[in-house]
Formats: structure tokens, C-alpha cells, sequence
């Protein structure tokens, strides 16, 4: 599962994190692995977990 990076630097940028999406802009890869990239995620304030919820539908089973 992969999240195309240009997504989380709107996200960064829509919560007024202008100086972390510059500095992630530089040091993510285009298609970002959550899980894989978890550190570098976590440096600018993104939890892993909550990107694969807000882009992914979380993974879990369907809510009835």
C-alpha cells in the first residue's frame, strides 16, 4: 500500500505544516509505504496509522 507523496504534502500543508512539506517534499519518495516509511513520517508529525485510515479506508473490515 503505497500513498502518492504529493498527498501528504497537501495534508501537511492544510494543517499549516508549510516548513515540514517543504523539508518532506525533499526527503520522501514519490510513492510513500507507510509502514516502510513510518520514521520518516513520525519526523514530520504524521502518524502512519492515520494516513493509511485517511487514504486507505484503514484496511479493517467494512463498517455495517
Amino acid at each position: 500500500m503505497q500513498i502518492d507523496k504529493s498527498q501528504i504534502l497537501d495534508l501537511l500543508r492544510q494543517q499549516g505544516k508549510t516548513s515540514e512539506a517543504q523539508q518532506a517534499d525533499s526527503e520522501l519518495p514519490q510513492q510513500v509505504d507507510p509502514q516502510q516509511d513510518s520514521g520518516l513520517l513520525e519526523k514530520f508529525g504524521l502518524s502512519p496509522q492515520d494516513l493509511i485510515s485517511k487514504f486507505m479506508g484503514g484496511g479493517g473490515l467494512p463498517k455495517l
